[in-house]
This record gives structure tokens, sequence and C-alpha cells, in this order.
């Protein structure tokens, strides 16, 4: 008896969307599920039906083979044309010695050719972007996040499988995981399109997670922060990624911190930098100036006398912390002096009785030899 068409049997087009494959399946897996039609042993049969369908035409690689080459494609692990999948001319099989002596030497190096009937179930790894204060980096913490990701389907414990039930060796590759497929004189090997590589077919498949062995879920972990870390640091949790495909190895998750913009604070490294105000008098007359300092104290510099806007102090080993080291960097603060604003009519008056007294030379030096230099200048041009 022939096969039924996949695309017939969940009713859709022959080029119809992974979306709507997905809802012709799932209306018609409600529609036919054994727990909804007991006894009825012709639901049973659609319902297998269905998901032998699902199965194939869900899976890009499966659905390309099926649209070339129909049934023939998975039928024993035989080619189109009725050769032996591994048949030479004259049927003597070119590559079978070659590729197990290739996977016996280099299988190991080459990650993820092995020996046949060990399918590439890993789960995927995983990124998440976490954005931690400047504090956070200097202190080092402990953050709490929530993952989305795939976890071991707790109904079948991983396998796929319903309770009871077993999975079988795959019929088109006799359980070895791969094909192979005679093109001229060269011999393709290829990994298994009815098993994805695992040698074993689920015949009953978990009705939590439809022969996945995972489920989709939303993981709660704390990540661990060291002090020092930098903007782009990752941190690698193991085995905390997606879920291998029924009882695979889990993938890893991989975060990645970016630091958030501070209010007074730009880093440099293991050094920060910050940029202070100062009054006009002080940085005339001179005197203290307490600043802030990262880890959440004051620290004073001392203000000479004649300070300019744009000079820098250092405070020693108050900068960020280091990486696994005990040292700090520095810390670098920069001064702007701040012009007055507002000014009562008082001040005015003040500051011009300044201006007259300090028309000697040598209260603004810079501002005094700017101008001389630009007075030499233009006295060469009008030469």
């Amino acid at each position: 008896m022939s096969k039924r068409d996949y695309y017939e049997i969940l009713g859709v087009q022959k080029g119809a969307s992974a979306d709507e494959l997905k809802k012709a399946y799932r209306k018609l897996a409600m529609q036919y599920h054994p727990d909804r039609n007991q006894g009825d042993k012709s639901a049973e049969v659609k319902f297998k039906e269905i998901n032998e369908a699902y199965d194939v035409l869900k899976d890009e690689q499966k659905r390309a083979a099926y649209d070339r080459f129909g049934h023939a494609a998975f039928e024993g692990g035989r080619g189109p044309g009725g050769m032996g999948a591994g048949a030479g001319p004259g049927g003597f099989d070119f590559g079978a010695g070659f590729a197990d002596i290739f996977d016996e030497m280099f299988g190991e190096f080459m990650g993820g050719r092995g020996r046949p009937g060990q399918a590439n179930n890993r789960g995927a790894d995983l990124r998440y972007n976490l954005e931690i204060t400047l504090e956070d980096a200097f202190r080092g913490t402990a953050s709490t996040i929530q993952v989305p990701t795939s976890v071991q389907c707790d109904h079948c414990n991983g396998s796929g499988a319903e309770n009871g039930s077993q999975p079988i060796t795959c019929p088109t590759c006799s359980g070895i995981g791969k094909v192979r497929a005679q093109q001229g004189f060269f011999t393709i090997e290829r990994t298994c399109p009815g098993c994805g590589g695992a040698g074993r077919v689920i015949k009953d498949p978990c009705r939590s997670c439809g022969g996945q062995g995972r489920v989709r879920k939303e993981k709660t972990l704390s990540v661990n922060i060291p002090a020092g870390v930098e903007d782009g640091t990752r941190i690698r949790l193991a085995g905390e990624g997606e879920a291998g495909l029924r009882g695979g190895t889990p993938g890893d998750l991989y975060i990645f911190l970016a630091l958030a913009p501070h209010q007074f604070f730009q880093r440099d490294g293991a050094n920060l930098h910050c940029r202070v105000p100062i009054p006009m008098t002080a940085a005339a007359l001179g005197g203290q100036v307490e600043v802030p300092t990262i880890d959440g104290n004051r620290a004073r510099i001392t203000i000479p006398a004649g300070t300019q806007t744009g000079a820098q102090f250092r405070l020693k080993g108050k900068g960020m912390s280091v990486l696994r080291s005990p040292a700090r960097g520095d810390l670098y603060i920069q001064v702007m002096v701040e012009t007055p604003v507002n000014l009562t009519k008082k001040q005015q008056e003040l500051l011009k009785e300044f201006e007259k007294a300090g028309k000697a030379d040598g209260h603004h030096p810079e501002s005094e030899g700017f101008f001389a230099k630009v007075k030499e200048l233009w006295t060469d041009l009008t030469e």
C-alpha cells in the first residue's frame, strides 16, 4: 500500500510556510489525539500519520529531500534510482572503508563527525546582555536574571518518548545515523534525514514535548560578577544554555556585561576621571575641595592659588578595582573654573574695581601672552 502525500495528510499546499505547517499540525493533532479518541484505531493511525508527516516537513533538510524524491528519500537508506546508497559501479562500495578510517583518525578533532549512530543533539549556546552600574563593577555583585530557554521535559525525562515506550532503530539508516548516495565516481555521506543522525526514531512521541525531549521555559539564574570587570566582559555559565535534543548535552550561556554611564565618573581601564567645577575665588586664592570617590567616600584635594581650568590632580589608589588583583587604579580630577552668574549690583561694582586694579601686567599671564602674540602678528601683516 502506497503512502499518502505528507502535504495531503496535513491539508496544506506544497509551498506552505513553517507557520502554516505548525498551525495545521496542531489542529489535526488535537483532533486525532489518542486521549480524545480512546478505542478508535483509525484515529490512532491518523495521529501517527500526522506526526510522521510533520516530523519530515518541519525539518528543512528532510523537506527538501522529500520534495525532490518523495517517500523514496526515506526508504531503507536507498537513494533515487534504486541503487544502494553506498554502492558504486558494480555494487562495490568505494566510500565505506575510507569513511570509517577518516572517522577513526579525525572524527574527534573535527568536532561533530563522530562515529555512526551519534547524533549532534547538543543544545544551542545562548547569549544574555546584562547592564550593570560602575559601582557594581567596582565592588563585584551577584545578579539574578531570567533567561527564556529550553529545559528538559519532566514528563519523559528528556527521552522524547511517551512513558512506557522506547525509541526504535531508524528504518532509513538501520541505526547507523548516516546514509550514502552515489554521484558519478564519488560517494557522498550525509546525516540520515529520517532520524537526524541519532540512529533511532520515536514512534510514540511524548505528548508534552512532541518528541523533542525539551520544553520552553523561563529559567532563573544567579550570576556572580567579580570586582574589576570591564565593559564587554563575557561570563560563561557551562550547561546553562538550551537543553539538548532528546537527552543531548546542554549548551552554555554567555553573559555579556555592559556598564551603564555614570553621573560623575568616566572610566579608562583601571583609572577614573572626574570633572569638578570650582569657584573663581577658589581658583584665584587657592583652597581645598572635597570630591566623590567610587567607593562612596570623599577625598580632599588642595587647589593652589592661580589654578586654571583644565588643571589635573591625581588621587593614587582611588580608581577602579583590578580584576583578580588587590590593586586599584587612580582617580584623576580635572577642575573647571566656574564664572559667576546672576551677580548683584554690588558684586558687579566690586568686579569692576578689581578689573581696574588689575591693569598691571602679570595677573593674567595666559591672556596677556596670547594678545601680545596677536599684536605682533598684526604688526607683521601691516608692515
